[in-house]
């Protein structure tokens, strides 16, 4: 790649180290920051520059990139006078990946704007695998020009990338997007107590469910957590929790009943009070074995 664009990068967590390791093999200088030294180092040892603040990160960055967990860590890192706004280049294209609020999203783009600062928001889904594997679907919101000028960064993260609107859209589709796999997860854990407790394989029928109409994304990502009960985490209950509250206020906000999602909502918001806030969102398992009267 020639001359490409000096990326920095603000967000090293469970998807953002992949995805910085991502574009650094595909030839991006990046800089990244976050508040924990061992992933610097990580950064580092990828071939990163470690920057020590948020203000040099993004100084003489091309695109900044951010990754975090909610509304309020993006509102921190772009806000005040060592933000991104402050000490961004005027002409710099923001790129928020993380998961928020679309309200806050467009909130952002109207006050960068006003800094010569353009922004897209870029969540993704596919959950830690999907950012290892370079196979996120990336759902982007704001300007076409921005969004082309971004594609062969988006391309070295993930393989569905698809422009849904103006800003805020991109954050609209990730939240239809966490309410389908939290519902599918919830029928899945369902099913598979039922399967187990009617005495049946479990890991037999997961394989021939996968491969019929009940057959997602979702079970094939899954379906080892299930098996064996392993819940470290790729994608955290707690996020999901936050996840749930964004589309079930969007949802009020516009008139759409979500009674499904209602309910998923607050199973993920009973498994965290439970103490389970920090497991991958599968363990929602957990909280189906318990309703059951099975100890776990």
């Amino acid at each position: 790649m020639s001359n490409p664009p000096k990326i920095a990068w603000i967000g090293l967590g469970i998807m953002g180290s992949p995805m910085s390791e991502n574009l650094i093999k595909a030839g991006y200088p990046v800089t990244g920051f976050t508040l924990e030294q061992p992933k610097l180092d990580r950064l580092a040892a990828a071939g990163g520059t470690v920057a020590g603040s948020v203000a040099e990160a993004v100084r003489d960055a091309d695109v900044i990139v951010t990754m975090v967990p909610a509304s309020p860590q993006v509102e921190a890192i772009a806000y005040g006078a060592d933000g991104i706004l402050e000490n961004a280049r005027s002409g710099a294209l923001l790129i928020d990946m993380s998961s928020i609020t679309p309200q806050t999203s467009v909130g952002l783009a109207a006050n960068a704007a006003e800094k010569g600062i353009r922004v897209l928001d870029a969540p993704v889904s596919g959950g830690e695998a999907g950012a290892v594997e370079a196979v996120l679907s990336i759902m982007v919101g704001g300007e076409r020009a921005d969004f082309d000028e971004a594609r062969p960064l988006f391309d070295a993260l993930g393989k569905t990338i698809v422009l849904c609107g103006p800003h805020g859209s991109g954050q609209t589709v990730k939240a239809a997007n966490q309410l389908i796999v939290a519902v599918n997860i919830q029928a899945c854990a369902e099913a598979v107590v039922f399967l187990e407790k009617s005495g049946v394989d479990l890991a037999a029928a997961l394989e021939v469910l996968g491969g019929g109409l009940a057959g997602s994304t979702v079970l094939a990502r899954k379906k080892d957590n299930f098996l064996n009960r392993d819940f470290k985490p790729g994608f955290r209950i707690d996020l999901h929790h936050k996840d749930m509250g964004i589309v079930t206020d969007a949802a009020r906000a516009v008139g759409a009943a979500l009674p499904v999602g209602a309910v998923v909502a607050q199973l993920v918001a009973s498994l965290r009070a439970q103490g389970d806030g920090g497991l991958d969102h599968s363990a929602l398992l957990r909280s189906v074995e318990r309703l059951s009267g099975d100890q776990v």
